[in-house]
């Protein structure tokens, strides 16, 4: 896609003096587009539509390297094996510094033998396999929140969390922002609205802002619940919407290509194109993303090319705020009772 002019959003929307649920929020439909306030997302749904939700916890993944105050290590996902991919970045951008081997000492209080990564080998262009002492409780106590340079300043990491993280399930290097704008509140109106909430987890790794690289392979799990929940809405002419690219990639990781969803865990390397398409998901509330990210490509699986081109004109045209602290878009080309898909 080709657009520019864009605006980031440089802060949460609390600090810009807006609610969590009073966010802008562009719905593309099959017959155009149009404009709303997040917490008019009762009124565009149907009783039955099921929303699949990301319980992902967000780590306070960005630790300090002792001795460079412009070094900092994001740790992005742990290995089976206790090692985690991780990423160095120089005064918040990307940097080629490090060489397999090289231990960096990180600030926080002291574990025993000290708190340490070690680099071992490239896992990608701008990411390192690396063995540590580092723990989650580690980084719960001495992490913060991953910042990127279109953010003015450092927030606290509650807003970095989403009211379906309770906590317990801390694994994500970065907040599945598409359920930000979620509040209690807002549940509870949707829940009296008659849909539908299915929750999934997905632990988010570091993305690639300016790179813009394929997702790399994250774990997931999709509970036997939330997927009977999908199967009956599919069954019953239910959409099932998913909040967040990540919801998209653990449902489809766990659904055949008839869309029948099974309960599944462990690692996924899925990417979703148009030309693999979606199997079981109908729609997307998803954040904007920029002119090259590889989710792009998702978003036109989902939406179509001519729906997703149209969203983006008039979200840059309307100054709609990008990044996971801007404004949403409800993709939704299915119309609501289109019968069973099984």
């Amino acid at each position: 896609m080709n657009f520019s002019g864009y605006l980031p959003a440089t802060a949460p929307a609390e600090a810009r003096g807006v609610a969590r649920d009073g966010v802008r929020l562009l719905v593309g439909l099959r017959d155009g587009v149009t404009h709303h306030v997040f917490h008019d997302l009762p009124s565009l749904l149907s009783p039955g539509d099921v929303l699949v939700v990301n319980t992902s916890t967000t780590m306070p993944a960005a630790v300090g390297v002792v001795g460079d105050t412009g070094l900092v290590l994001h740790f992005s996902t742990r290995l089976d094996d206790g090692r985690w991919v991780v990423e160095p970045r120089r005064d918040l951008m990307p940097t080629s510094e490090g060489v397999a081997g090289q231990q960096l000492e990180l600030k926080g209080f002291e574990l025993k033998g000290g708190a340490w990564v070690r680099l071992e080998s490239a896992f990608t262009s701008r990411l390192w396999t690396a063995s540590t002492s580092v723990t989650p409780a580690y980084l719960a106590a001495n992490g913060h929140p991953i910042r990127y340079s279109y953010v003015d300043h450092e927030w606290p990491i509650s807003f970095y969390r989403t009211v379906f993280s309770d906590g317990s399930d801390f694994g994500s290097a970065e907040m599945p922002s598409a359920a930000r704008p979620f509040t209690e509140a807002l549940v509870t109106r949707l829940v009296s609205r008659g849909i539908v909430f299915a929750p999934i987890s997905l632990h988010t790794g570091v993305a690639s802002p300016e790179a813009h690289e394929k997702p790399y392979p994250e774990r997931f799990s999709v509970p036997a619940a939330s997927a009977g929940l999908i199967n009956h809405a599919h069954a019953t002419g239910g959409r099932v919407i998913a909040v967040g690219t990540t919801a998209v990639r653990a449902v489809e990781s766990a659904a055949s290509p008839s869309g029948f969803v099974s309960a599944a865990a462990g690692w996924t390397d899925l990417v979703v194109t148009p030309s693999r398409g979606v199997h079981a998901i109908d729609g997307l509330l998803t954040g904007f993303h920029e002119p090259r990210a590889s989710h792009l490509m998702m978003l036109e699986a989902i939406a179509g090319t001519e729906v997703l081109e149209e969203c983006y004109r008039e979200a840059v045209g309307s100054g709609y705020l990008w990044h996971e602290f801007g404004d949403l878009n409800l993709l939704l080309p299915a119309p609501a009772g289109r019968g069973s898909r099984l």
